[in-house]
């Protein structure tokens, strides 16, 4: 069974795209069967393009990556969420909509490499790339099909003191 893991950020142009693209491309490249998407609040409508630059450099696929609403994952059809993830504080306060299947939800914060001066905003997107991809990682380790919802739940915050 595949294991759906929504990842949110307000608007959806940054973290949480990241996130989303470097969850996929390490499942596939490890075999495992994890689908992530991610969403926003208040989408932007766009990706910031230093985010695309990090992850096209680290040779991940963005050729499907784009900002959209968390509604899209609450209506008829929208895949059922295991696991949801904030990456930014805002997200984190904001009431969340109901999910379907109440799905393990947990927060992860990082800066927002966006703040970074102009000049430093393409390494502050790579680093951020880096550290999301690595908790990422040990998402990945995680006997994900055999844990039941108070273990991963706990496990999943363990990850967020790591």
């Amino acid at each position: 069974m595949t294991t759906n893991v929504l990842i949110l950020c307000t608007h959806n142009s940054a973290r949480s795209v990241l996130a989303e693209s470097m969850l996929n491309h390490l499942a596939r490249l490890l075999g495992k069967d994890v689908r992530a998407y991610s969403a926003g609040s208040a989408p932007s409508g766009r990706i910031n393009p230093h985010a695309l630059a990090a992850l096209g450099q680290a040779g991940v696929d963005v050729s499907t990556a784009r900002s959209k609403s968390w509604d899209e994952f609450v209506g008829p059809g929208a895949p059922e969420m295991h696991i949801v993830i904030t990456v930014c504080d805002s997200a984190a306060a904001e009431t969340c909509p109901f999910w379907p299947g109440s799905p393990v939800k947990v927060h992860w914060g990082y800066p927002d490499p966006s703040n970074a001066a102009e000049g430093q905003k393409p390494q502050a997107f790579d680093l951020t790339r880096q550290a999301l991809g690595y908790r990422m990682l040990q998402l990945l380790a995680l006997p994900l099909d055999t844990l039941g919802h108070a273990d991963l739940q706990a496990r999943l915050q363990a990850l967020a003191r790591s």
